[in-house]
């Protein structure tokens, strides 16, 4: 049973974790545009997701979306609460909150590219697709990646707040397990091993990505 909650965890994260890099990616599109509205609101975003606590972005989710859909529902002579699936709003949240720091990462690696290189695009006559496909994209990637590992570390943590909605992840079995046996330091320590297994080998995916990213890079 905690295998299997450990490949919910891990479904979760991963999820999450890529509908992040979608609202990060926009977010930081956002900030780096020049009109002030897709500015602003790109701040905005990220202000809030990375200035409340997490835990309680999960509870907005969940029971703001539940009141929501319960009143769709009752127009059509629903009664009763209807609760939204807990999966996707345990990665609906955790998309929009990794999204608010991976917006940082993604804008910070755009400005650490070398402006010579949108000049070299040009002098070469690409268009504004191939620029971003050949020349910044694999740049970006290659200065954005440590930090987005950072980032899904943090990612793999939230999801074990998921719990308090009533999913079944890799913290919940274990208190499920904990709580029927009366062995809480067991399975605890078993999670906890779990989350470090799941840990350390997606950092080697990181380091991994990380260092194709890099090659052909002279190091200083």
């Amino acid at each position: 049973m905690l295998l299997e909650a450990a490949g919910v965890t891990l479904l979760l994260s991963v999820l999450g974790f890529f509908l992040g890099a979608v609202f990060g990616g926009l977010a930081a599109a956002g900030r780096l545009y020049s009109s002030k509205v897709p500015r602003g609101l790109a701040s905005v975003y990220g202000t809030v997701f990375r200035g409340v606590p997490d835990l309680l972005s999960i509870y907005l989710f969940y029971y703001g979306g539940s009141i929501a859909l319960t009143s769709i529902a009752r127009l059509f002579g629903s009664q009763g609460f209807v609760g939204l699936p807990t999966l996707a709003t345990g990665i609906l949240t955790i998309g929009f909150i990794s999204g608010a720091y991976q917006s940082e990462v993604y804008r910070g690696a755009y400005l650490a590219i070398d402006k010579g290189q949108f000049d070299a695009a040009k002098a070469l006559a690409l268009t504004r697709l191939q620029t971003l496909r050949l020349v910044i994209v694999p740049q970006l990637l290659r200065h954005a990646i440590p930090g987005l590992g950072n980032v899904w570390q943090l990612v793999l943590k939230d999801s074990a707040l998921i719990s308090v909605i009533g999913l079944v992840e890799l913290m919940r079995q274990a208190q499920i397990g904990a709580g029927s046996t009366r062995e809480p330091f067991l399975f605890y320590c078993a999670a906890a091993a779990l989350y470090f297994a799941i840990a350390g080998l997606t950092d080697l995916v990181f380091n991994r990505a990380e260092a194709n990213a890099s090659r052909g890079i002279a190091h200083r």
